[in-house]
């Protein structure tokens, strides 16, 4: 079998990105349903009062794709990614309800993001962990984005991801992946105690620690403070935007962690490129 050409790898990156977006779609949408009628029912359990009679929420896998609104399974037609709501035109086929834009645009985000990766790695281990870092990006990112949470059931996984890789080592040795690990969660946990100390208010969550000690773990140290400047840049461009077009409240909360996901994937991807530019253009080398 000859050897495939690079662009190859690329397209079926971009395919597979594709269909690993809608798996994520459904990620971004069941996970935080399930996790808070589980939290309720343990909640009740402890209180010693009786279970609700209601059924949880869809699980991630056994349940098929169905319509959220008058609950009819999609067809297969249906499922394909990003053409199956352009076939539709963003309606469902059997209510007429309006589909979210969500589904397409995670969709195609996780199918460019995936042929970036394969471009930047090529067909080697380290593209196949790049892809895995950037679908753990992408549902922690849409999770946040919707709902605030970032949930331990991705953000350990995703930590402990980037410490194991560090034994072959991949990315960084594994004096680094726990040094970016440890520093990463304390920096932000500092900032958070610092600033409820001052103000009286949580300024982020829990989540995001854990979620720029995975970073750290996958990239080590080096990486953490242009992480923490990029997703402060992107967060206040971002923000400032969404506020000055009013489509944002000022006393409204606003996740951090899509803008910490948004700057890890860009420095994992482009970070050594960026730091030569950086040094070239400050004479500092």
């Amino acid at each position: 079998m000859a050897e495939l050409p690079l662009w190859a790898w690329i397209a079926a990156a971009a395919v597979l990105g594709l269909l690993v977006g809608s798996f994520l779609n459904v990620v971004i949408l069941r996970l935080p349903e399930r996790m808070t009628a589980m939290w309720r029912q343990e909640a009740r359990d402890v209180l010693e009062l009786d279970a609700e009679e209601a059924p949880l929420p869809p699980g991630i896998v056994r349940e098929p794709s169905h319509c959220p609104h008058c609950k009819h399974p999609l067809s297969a037609m249906d499922n394909i990614p990003l053409f199956g709501w352009l076939l539709l035109r963003g309606r469902c086929r059997y209510c007429k309800t309006p589909i979210s834009i969500q589904y397409p645009l995670v969709e195609l985000l996780s199918g460019v993001l995936s042929a970036i990766i394969v471009w930047k790695f090529g067909p080697t281990w380290p593209a196949l962990a790049g892809l895995v870092f950037t679908w753990m990006l992408i549902a922690l990112s849409g999770i946040d984005f919707r709902t605030q949470y970032l949930p331990d059931q991705l953000t350990y996984p995703f930590l402990w991801i980037g410490l194991l890789l560090s034994l072959l080592p991949m990315f960084v040795l594994p004096t680094s992946a726990i040094l970016g690990a440890a520093i990463g969660y304390l920096s932000l946990w500092s900032v958070y105690w610092l600033f409820k100390l001052l103000t009286g208010k949580e300024g982020m969550g829990y989540g995001d620690f854990k979620l720029l000690a995975a970073l750290g773990a996958w990239m080590g140290p080096t990486a953490l403070l242009p992480v923490i400047l990029l997703s402060s840049l992107v967060g206040a461009l971002l923000g400032g935007g969404l506020i000055l077009l009013r489509k944002h409240q000022r006393e409204v909360p606003m996740p951090f962690g899509p803008f910490i996901a948004v700057a890890g994937w860009f420095w994992f991807v482009a970070g050594d490129w960026l730091l030569q530019s950086y040094l070239q253009i400050t004479g500092l080398r």
